[in-house]
């Protein structure tokens, strides 16, 4: 499935927060959102997730579901967002759980999706024993059990070390590789955004509009830290957000 924006405009009471935005986000992609702070990243994805209607414009989606899929659209936060009481197991079962699916159903597709993010010898495990590494991968377990049509990720890596971002985009890249999935890929880290993104869509300050779309056809699994490539597409981001980030924070400090 295919999601298209079409000239969305949003206003929180007198502040205009995005203006004008049209963007297709391809079947089978990783579309990445870049920008200044308070550029409006989070309320795009929020819009594209249907938790809020823009003051303007329209989301359609286009296209087939993938088979078997439960949610359309699924979140993966920074925050990981699990249930301390319940195992690992027991944190992916619950999306299964809100469809009917238990019992030998819910089992084959929690096996499945433990094995794919490396988590089988964790299943019973509680969050609080886990890794801030670890609980993402949960967090990712649990949004592919529901076999979504789109992945909308807001910051996922934001609150891990550097270390940890690095396995977790290796794991992202990995999954993608076994099963191309659709996702927009919110983040203010460039480095990440250049590793993972097929397209990355750069927004200006608020009011947020695109300033430009770059198509990086490298494929994912060929990128890696120090690439000389994605060196140059990263800088050629910062160069085209720098002078706007400085402004943008010298706005949210005079707020």
């Amino acid at each position: 499935m295919k999601i298209e924006l079409a000239d969305i405009s949003h206003r929180y009471g007198d502040a205009e927060v995005l203006r004008d935005i049209s963007l297709s986000i391809p079947d089978g992609q990783i579309v990445c959102i870049v920008g200044p702070s308070g550029c409006g990243k989070s309320t795009l994805l929020r819009f594209i997730g249907g938790l809020e209607k823009p003051s303007a414009g329209q989301v359609l989606q286009r296209g087939e579901m993938p088979a078997g899929c439960l949610n359309p659209l699924t979140y993966i936060f920074q925050d990981f967002a699990l249930l301390p009481w319940r195992s690992v197991s027991g944190n992916v079962s619950l999306v299964l759980e809100d469809h009917g699916i238990r019992g030998r159903d819910a089992t084959k597709i929690i096996d499945d999706v433990l094995e794919r993010t490396r988590l089988t010898d964790f299943a019973h495990a509680l969050p609080r024993q886990l890794s801030g590494g670890m609980k993402q991968r949960v967090a990712i377990a649990r949004a592919l059990a529901v076999n979504p049509a789109v992945l909308l990720m807001d910051e996922p890596l934001s609150a891990l070390d550097s270390q940890t971002r690095e396995l977790l985009m290796d794991d992202l890249i990995m999954l993608w590789g076994r099963q191309p999935f659709t996702a927009v890929y919110v983040t203010h880290n460039l480095a990440e955004a250049v590793r993972l993104g097929h397209r990355i869509v750069v927004l200006s300050r608020r009011p947020g509009c695109i300033r430009k779309v770059i198509d990086i056809d490298k494929p994912l699994a060929e990128r890696k830290p120090g690439d000389h490539d994605l060196d140059a597409f990263q800088q050629q981001l910062w160069e085209l957000m720098r002078d706007e980030a400085r402004a943008a924070d010298a706005e949210l400090i005079n707020a």
